[in-house]
């Protein structure tokens, strides 16, 4: 018996619409275990060498881990993987919520999907049986509308929906998939993949809401502990109370709250105040449906004790903001809030609602709105070009107008859906100065300027920028490190144990950098929240995470074959772009970084040094096994993380 899985993977072709049922053996679970990793093995060997991400020949998997399902927090998580439509390279996408787990009681541990179907399908999967249906009803409607419509077809409320919307369908390059209607595969394009194959949704119903567990005490155990740990955390408190959006003002404080364009790191006091946790928990979230108000605007993910999502209820300009829409997480707030100079935060919400109803990332959308702001405002482009929208620094009104052109590809919209980069290739005069992006993908609202490790991760991480991929400097620095046992002790468990000053990005920094990403890289690929588990601030420790796959498998895993885990994912991601052609070149950060000193705030006057971050970039290749001129893994990196068939 396979614990934790389901011990099927099913494939499907929509070219024939053909299926085929895979049941591989228990040592190809314990060495891809699932997530990210397992998605890129086939991701390697269905999708030939410079395919077209948005034609047949493309891969869209599906991939759940061990744990999905089981009942502890932060388990129900998924990864979407396929080639990236917005950056040509991989792409590698996670969202959590209550489908992931679905998935797994209906009784599948991934889905393979290749082809392109003539007309648009969903495929319906329920207690293991499977079948394609017609969707050319749902084509063109919203995320909200096509899920209310499934679930009435098939008669169950209960079912879970992962889908696009009208942006995957219209091939927005940085579309998103959508589930619950609010949940997020949110970055590198994957929701523009799924419309390319006409494939509308995944609906997904397990009736057996029950996986086999290895040893059902020992992660009890784990579930109690977890509970007395969050009653007692004062992070934990924090994050389930006002979300993510906590850290805006403390992002600003620090001189590290990008705004317009990555020009700023401070958007001022009372500015970032408007947009901060506090003022969307006071005015903006629904209120609760009983006495209990700490739970107020809260939603959550199946078996998850955090409850970190918030729930909007409010209005601008006579548009009702709903609260099946979710509400804004930080990025969001950033992305359409300061990176374009506004601190309008029912407008930001407005925008977040939009971004979900249509399908697509909120990081990408909102950077790319401030990319267009700033283009206008260096008369790059004119109201001509804009259909009459003046586009300015915290006019929230023109933002939201040419957000709705690019969500349906109108006027200079469909410019601007092909992402900053592209939209800077066809505005030419300069434009791609104000392009702030990796690989074609647009930063995320946390600034290496203040955050110096991150220079080197954005640079090197094979799908683009990345925030979710390394522990960032603050838990590295003597003051944190020393005088916080959970960051200290967490970190020593990595085997790092010299904390770093906080500018510093020197070999230790480096190494701080590597080790942690292969820590987030594993929890990709198991596939767990990286709010409940890691190496830092999180309720959970990696110890935790070894002990609970321990318990769900049988398997004794430890954090060493974690970040071994950790590093053949890692590696697997850059051996694709290898194949693709990517290399070191492509390892850099927007020139804005090197050569224009913020302006304003903690962070006024500080700019990147080139040839620092290049000796950082230098050494972190050689840490990771990685040849120094390339860029690209070495044959015996490969051979010892048992990836010989890559070389």
């Amino acid at each position: 018996m396979l614990n934790g899985y389901t011990g099927k993977i099913l494939h499907l072709d929509l070219s024939n619409k053909s299926f085929v049922v895979e049941q591989p053996p228990e040592d190809f679970y314990r060495k891809y275990i699932g997530g990210s990793a397992m998605g890129l093995y086939y991701l390697f060997n269905n999708t030939p060498a410079n395919a077209d991400p948005l034609g047949p020949d493309n891969t869209l998997i599906f991939a759940l881990g061990p744990a999905t399902g089981a009942p502890i927090s932060g388990q129900s998580r998924a990864t979407v993987v396929a080639k990236s439509p917005l950056t040509d390279a991989v792409g590698d996408s996670q969202a959590g919520g209550f489908w992931p787990a679905e998935l797994k009681f209906a009784g599948f541990d991934a889905i393979v999907i290749k082809g392109v179907s003539k007309t648009p399908v969903y495929l319906w999967i329920k207690d293991g049986a499977y079948e394609l249906r017609n969707a050319t009803k749902y084509w063109g409607l919203t995320t909200r509308e096509a899920e209310a419509a499934i679930k009435e077809e098939v008669d169950d409320n209960r079912v879970e929906v992962a889908q696009i919307g009208p942006s995957g369908e219209r091939l927005v390059r940085f579309a998103a998939i959508m589930n619950m209607s609010n949940r997020a595969f949110g970055r590198t394009g994957m929701g523009a993949v799924m419309g390319s194959k006409m494939l509308k949704a995944i609906v997904v119903r397990g009736t057996k809401k029950k996986i086999p567990v290895a040893n059902p005490k020992a992660l009890l155990a784990l579930t109690k502990q977890s509970l007395k740990d969050f009653g007692e955390d004062v992070e934990m408190a924090g994050l389930a109370k006002f979300g993510t959006a906590e850290a805006t003002n403390s992002q600003n404080l620090v001189g590290g709250l990008v705004t317009r364009n990555w020009q700023s790191g401070s958007f001022g006091f009372d500015h970032a105040q408007k947009l901060s946790g506090d003022r969307l928990y006071d005015e903006l979230l629904r209120g609760a449906e009983d006495a209990d108000q700490y739970r107020k605007g809260r939603d959550t993910c199946f078996a998850c004790t955090v409850r970190c999502k918030r729930v909007v209820q409010s209005e601008w300009k006579n548009n009702a903001i709903n609260p099946e829409s979710g509400g804004p997480e930080y990025e969001t707030i950033a992305t359409f809030g300061s990176y374009c100079g506004i601190d309008d935060l029912h407008a930001v919400a407005y925008a977040s609602q939009l971004c979900n109803q249509y399908g697509v990332d909120t990081i990408s959308a909102g950077a790319t709105m401030a990319f267009a702001i700033e283009c206008f405002e260096n008369g790059l482009i004119s109201e001509e070009d804009t259909g009459g929208i003046v586009l300015k620094w915290g006019d929230s009104e023109a933002m939201i107008a040419m957000l709705k052109q690019t969500l349906k590809r109108q006027g200079f919209g469909d410019i601007l859906a092909e992402g900053s980069a592209r939209a800077a290739e066809k505005i030419g005069q300069g434009a791609s100065d104000f392009v702030m992006a990796v690989k074609k993908s647009e930063i995320p609202a946390h600034m290496p300027h203040v955050k110096r490790s991150l220079a080197v991760i954005y640079a090197t991480l094979p799908f683009g920028a990345d925030h979710q991929s390394s522990e960032h400097d603050p838990s590295y620095i003597p003051k944190v490190y020393d005088n916080n046992p959970k960051y200290g002790g967490r970190l020593k468990q990595l085997g790092l144990s010299s904390p770093q000053p906080a500018k510093a990005l020197n070999k230790e920094k480096v190494e701080f950098a590597l080790i942690t990403q292969y820590a987030y890289s594993a929890m990709d690929t198991v596939n767990v929240c990286q709010f409940v588990y890691g190496p830092g601030w999180q309720l959970l420790s990696m110890q935790s995470l070894a002990e609970m796959i321990s318990a769900v498998t049988g398997w004794n895993m430890t954090i060493t074959e974690l970040q071994t885990i950790g590093a053949r994912r890692l590696n697997l991601l850059r051996a694709f772009n290898a194949r693709e052609g990517i290399t070191r070149e492509q390892d850099t950060l927007p020139k804005r970084f090197f050569n224009e000193p913020l302006k304003g705030g903690k962070s006024d006057g500080i700019v990147l040094d080139r040839e620092e971050f290049e000796t950082a970039l230098t050494m972190y290749y050689d840490l990771a096994g990685w040849d120094t001129l390339t860029g690209n893994p070495k044959k015996d990196t490969l051979s010892k993380l048992g990836l010989d068939w890559l070389s």
